[in-house]
């Protein structure tokens, strides 16, 4: 459980049934007027913790968002559409979702003068000009995903220069922890777990040697509880951990964990995939205090 300076407040998060809200929604619960806005799509109910509101519904109704964030004193906005091939097979939709959903959050924060803590994504960034990346690395993001956190991160930067509000874009690289679903590269983790507890083959795309940067949800949500209270606002954040890993190394960590007899056998390269990413996180440690506390391989352990 994350500490948190964040007590006898007013909280909304947006997506609280999904992975990374609901372990928010868990730090919060106690000390906090908790509500949760999920519809369901992708999150589960059972994931929202017993003292929270819980609210079905989608953040674009109007009635149902204001009706959520009614004298909220903070947002965190984790709903999303998070898969890339989604956004690549229904990009109109993801648009919608992810953009135009940020936006209506971002006006109801204003009517409350609530602070949003965005969930913003290392996908930005698309392929870097070198690693470790920071926030200045110019943004070319390759896919509707993307776009759509790109522009929904600008204007989450942007409300508080033109309007005042309190925002904070913290832009996520590879989440993993308890209660992630596969899917995409921040699943690998729990498609590799899957498929070393029941033995299969564990399965890398193209030859492995793609790095990523593995960040415990844990450490995802000591960033938003530290980006809730900062003082350093209007401005984005990587969060991540500094610490670059091949696919290939982590296929061999989870197979040694497990204990398993799974081979790792390797595929197609995944179109499009980026070589190398890695975080920089130099500006949340020194204007949020964030510090990543979780090794990949401790991380792992919490898993099986």
């Amino acid at each position: 459980m994350a500490e948190t300076d964040l007590t006898g407040r007013t909280i909304l998060i947006t997506g609280g049934a999904g992975f990374i809200g609901s372990h928010i929604a868990d730090a919060l619960t106690t000390d906090n007027d908790v509500t949760v806005l999920d519809d369901l799509s992708s999150g589960s109910r059972e994931n929202v913790p017993d003292g929270a509101t819980f609210i079905e519904g989608d953040v674009r109704d109007d009635d149902t968002l204001k009706n959520a964030a009614a004298d909220a004193d903070v947002i965190f906005h984790e709903a999303a559409i998070v898969s890339v091939q989604q956004s690549i097979d229904q990009p109109q939709r993801c648009q919608d979702v992810n953009l135009t959903g940020t936006l209506a959050v971002l006006e109801a924060a204003r009517r409350e003068d609530a602070r949003v803590v965005f969930a913003s994504s290392a996908a930005i960034y698309g392929e870097p000009t070198g690693v470790p990346i920071d926030e200045a690395e110019p943004t070319a993001p390759a896919s509707p995903y993307g776009i759509d956190k790109c522009a929904a991160d600008q204007y989450v930067r942007t409300y508080h220069d033109l309007y005042g509000l309190d925002t904070v874009a913290l832009r996520y690289f590879n989440v993993y922890g308890p209660g992630q679903t596969g899917g995409d590269y921040s699943g690998v983790i729990s498609i590799f777990r899957e498929q070393a507890l029941t033995g299969d083959p564990i399965t890398v795309d193209g030859d492995g040697s793609q790095t990523r940067d593995f960040v415990h949800v844990e450490d995802v949500v000591r960033a938003n509880l530290l980006a809730a209270t900062t003082d350093a606002v209007g401005t984005a954040y990587n969060i991540g951990t500094g610490t670059e890993t091949s696919i290939q190394t982590l296929a061999e960590t989870v197979q040694s964990i497990a204990d398993t007899d799974s081979p790792i056998v390797h595929g197609e390269p995944r179109p499009g995939d980026i070589d190398r990413s890695c975080a920089d996180v130099t500006r949340a440690r020194e204007q949020l205090g964030y510090e990543p506390k979780i090794s990949l391989e401790e991380g792992l352990r919490t898993l099986f």
